[in-house]
């Protein structure tokens, strides 16, 4: 015990004086290299303000108002029975799922985080949660990537198809995740009764719980959502900064010497480590390297797609600091960060090779998704197509569960 306790104080002290050296670094950077910062600066603030403010406060603002309301209660008892057995997750966790695959990134993580702060799920369920609903907005790989990167509208599907395929295989394989400090929320074993009864009376004592009027919930709604994204946009700007400056200064040789090699290993063509030295820190500049990198076009894809799945340090930031006072622990999730990447990119090689077949099964008007500029009319759609998302993806879920629930009871009764 003395000994694993000194190991910490060590290790404990190392980290710190690292990132004190490194923060020195890096403003002695700044000084010496003043445009670069103040450019980068702006760029990160350009892209804080015309795209995550309008596209992620609004869904901020609803998810609190819909916790408020005792709605999340009402899924968490409806989707128990698919949740908890497939992911060893409480029901609510649906939640968290639908809004990440319909928002994109950090809204899994702002959910996760009010979820255990309202004991709606143990530290080890949040873990878990965290790691397979980080998702990326649909959107952005259809339209961003799709068709504005690569100009290969078609391309979009296989991007999407794969990244969340292997998110819920992210999700079964973190089922097992410490086991060890299990423990199971309340809910986990749900007392009989029919469920959708039950639904609505979790409904119905979460909101007498609340005790909030609706202008005030509302009020607070708006609140914390305001510090969320201007949290966020804290980090965008930081991280568009520390990218600029680690470039200046010639660090990204280093990295792109590392995974020249990495490349070689796996049979990828070595071009494409510039796209892994961005992408490391930021997904838009990761995945734009790699559609113009001179490779061939499935290693391109399946670079794009990985770089989606590990999302960048910038968002890892993001996460890091809205889901630590909740005491959900980072490295579960980084880890399956790099699992959902390695399972993306396998798994985008393989759709790629029957890429024409999945195309026309799974057709999408790739051009209502790219969008015309950031006008008014434009975020109005985006915004209904993303509510859209998480509404059809919910009630798909919800299907399953109570389907799940029914043959449950079927078998219970076949076996009396």
């Amino acid at each position: 015990m003395g000994l694993w306790g000194k190991g910490r104080r060590y290790r404990s002290r190392l980290i710190t004086f690292f990132m004190a050296l490194a923060t020195v670094f890096v403003t002695l950077a700044m000084v010496k290299y003043p445009k670069d910062a103040f450019d980068s600066a702006i760029m990160g603030l350009n892209l804080w303000w015309n795209v995550v403010f309008p596209s992620l406060l609004p869904f901020f603002i609803l998810s609190e108002i819909l916790m408020g309301l005792g709605v999340v209660h009402f899924i968490g008892v409806l989707l128990e029975p698919l949740m908890r057995p497939v992911f060893n997750v409480p029901g609510v966790g649906a939640f968290a799922l639908s809004m990440g695959l319909a928002s994109g990134y950090p809204m899994d993580a702002v959910i996760t985080s009010k979820f255990r702060k309202n004991q709606l799920c143990t530290a080890v369920e949040a873990e878990r949660l965290l790691s397979f609903t980080n998702t990326a907005d649909p959107l952005f790989m259809f339209g961003a990537v799709a068709v504005g990167m690569f100009a290969m509208p078609e391309l979009g599907v296989i991007i999407a198809l794969a990244h969340y395929l292997s998110s819920f295989l992210v999700g079964i394989i973190f089922r097992f995740h410490a086991r060890g400090r299990d423990r199971q929320t309340p809910d986990a074993a749900a007392p009989a009764g029919n469920i959708v009864v039950r639904a609505f009376r979790a409904l119905y004592y979460a909101r007498q719980e609340d005790k909030r009027s609706p202008g005030q919930l509302l009020g607070d709604a708006v609140k914390s959502s305001m510090n969320t994204i201007l949290l966020i946009g804290g980090f965008i700007i930081v991280f568009s900064v520390f990218l600029r400056i680690v470039s200046v200064i010639g660090l990204t040789g280093l990295l792109e010497t590392a995974f020249v090699w990495l490349l070689n290993a796996v049979g990828f063509s070595s071009s494409l480590a510039a796209s892994l030295v961005s992408g490391l820190f930021e997904i838009d500049i990761g995945t734009m390297a790699a559609s113009q990198a001179d490779a061939p076009l499935a290693e391109k894809v399946a670079m794009a797609g990985a770089i989606i799945a590990w999302s960048g340090l910038c968002v890892h930031g993001q996460v890091a600091s809205i889901v630590i006072e909740s005491g959900i622990r980072i490295a579960p999730y980084i880890f399956g960060r790099l699992l959902h990447a390695v399972l993306a990119a396998v798994l985008t090689l393989l759709l790629m090779s029957h890429g024409e077949a999945v195309s026309l099964a799974l057709s999408v008007p790739a051009a209502a998704m790219s969008g015309g500029g950031w006008s008014p009319m434009f975020w109005l759609t985006r915004f209904e197509q993303m509510g859209y998302v998480a509404l059809l993806f919910t009630a798909l879920l919800a299907g399953l569960s109570l389907l799940w629930h029914a043959g449950r009871g079927v078998r219970l009764l076949l076996k009396k």
